[in-house]
């Protein structure tokens, strides 16, 4: 029996490489999936850590999906940000804005329809959206370099290697077909590739000339030419991959909704097939997060193989983390009470749901971080969060 009966027991998948490398001294992010829903919970989120003073300590943001959106919003932005005091004060205007303003808009149906025209692909009208909304034409190649903020890894699901492909400015890469090194990749079809949601807006196809700067065991044609990517989320839907293996402190944003049960499930053959899907997905997605949990407990312990951190989701108990009356307020309660059903979905937001959404992320961000890595973060990184101001945005009036 191993010394350490909690060695090779991991939210994460280790690869050849990875055994044996020590957990570097720093912070990673993680913003799940989730659609729309993802990317404005995701927006509170960010916003609280802006707040706090972390959000210019962080060494990387790993995210999925909906996540991207936000991440890839925030790294684009990045060198704009005006930190004075570990606070920016433009943090609204350069990422969160834009972010409402894509919510306000539909583009899965329209995106669906227009990959039925010939030479035209459900991914490419989806990253010709994203360009005008939030992107505009930026590449891999505009996120900030390792020497100006964290790292931003966006990630999506290789269909053909059946692993984890991974975007970032430094490299692009899959560990079962290769590395391309400074890769000139628009950054929407990286955000396209990770939100490809299937089976709609999946897949997303990678054309590649340039043949890989490293060739691993799939390191041949059409793996290394025709790439075949789906949403980021099917893999790992917590984004946990590219940084629980390497930082010893993790902060993990879930805006998953949890799984619904159902009195009467349908007995078709596709409603009924989608409904085990989901149920095998959720089993997943559980697994991880019991196992990270339980590595925010083993570093509690002092156990070398723990992690400090803390963890959040969109379905944390509201009670415990109403710290601002949200749950409590005649506003807003309407409103929250769709939080947990809320689809995963690229569709047009009303303005009331998306200021509750990234009231809500804000909020139970500021309860977890109290809670679970005040301490910690003080202790390892010698930071102290700084105290809230309140919610985001003031209740709905009617709009």
């Amino acid at each position: 029996m191993p010394e350490n009966p909690h060695a090779n027991v991991s939210p994460v998948h280790y690869i050849p490489g990875d055994a044996g490398r020590p957990v570097e001294k720093g912070i990673g992010l993680c913003l799940s999936g989730g659609g729309y829903r993802a990317m404005l919970f995701h927006a509170g989120a960010v916003w609280r850590l802006n707040e706090a003073g972390l959000l210019p300590h962080l060494t990387r943001v790993s995210s999925v999906s909906g996540g991207s959106l936000t991440a890839a919003r925030l790294g684009l932005r990045w060198t704009r940000l005006r930190f004075t005091g570990d606070v920016a004060d433009n943090l609204e205007a350069e990422v969160i804005a834009p972010l409402l303003g894509m919510a306000s808009r539909s583009i899965d149906v329209g995106s669906v329809l227009a990959s039925w025209l010939p030479g035209i692909t459900v991914s490419e009208r989806l990253a010709a959206a994203y360009d005008q909304h939030l992107f505009r034409d930026a590449t891999l190649r505009d996120l900030p370099a390792d020497a100006e903020g964290p790292r931003f890894v966006i990630n999506a699901a290789n269909v053909q290697s059946g692993a984890l492909w991974r975007f970032s400015r430094p490299y692009m890469a899959d560990y079962r077909v290769g590395r391309w090194n400074d890769p000139e990749v628009r950054l929407s079809l990286a955000v396209a590739a990770s939100s490809a949601f299937p089976p709609v807006l999946s897949p997303c196809f990678l054309n590649l000339d340039d043949p890989p700067a490293e060739r691993y065991e799939l390191g041949r044609v059409p793996f290394t030419t025709d790439v075949e990517l789906t949403d980021g989320g099917v893999y790992d839907n917590l984004g946990l991959e590219t940084v629980f293996k390497r930082y010893g402190t993790v902060l993990v944003s879930d805006a998953g909704r949890g799984f619904a049960s159902q009195a009467d499930p349908s007995d078709d053959y596709l409603r009924h097939t989608a409904r085990v899907l989901e149920l095998m997905q959720n089993q997943v997605i559980a697994l991880r997060k019991r196992l990270l949990l339980a590595a925010y407990q083993r570093h509690a312990r002092q156990e070398s193989d723990g992690r400090g951190g803390a963890y959040w989701g969109l379905t944390s108990a509201i009670a415990a983390a109403d710290t601002f009356g949200l749950a409590t307020s005649a506003a807003w309660r309407p409103y929250l009470d769709r939080v947990r059903t809320f689809e995963t979905r690229l569709r047009a937001i009303d303005r009331g749901m998306q200021r509750v959404l990234v009231n809500w992320g804000y909020v139970v961000c500021c309860a977890a971080l109290q809670r679970w890595a005040a301490a910690h973060l003080y202790e390892e990184h010698q930071l102290r969060l700084q105290a809230a101001r309140g919610l985001p945005f003031a209740a709905p009036d009617g709009d």
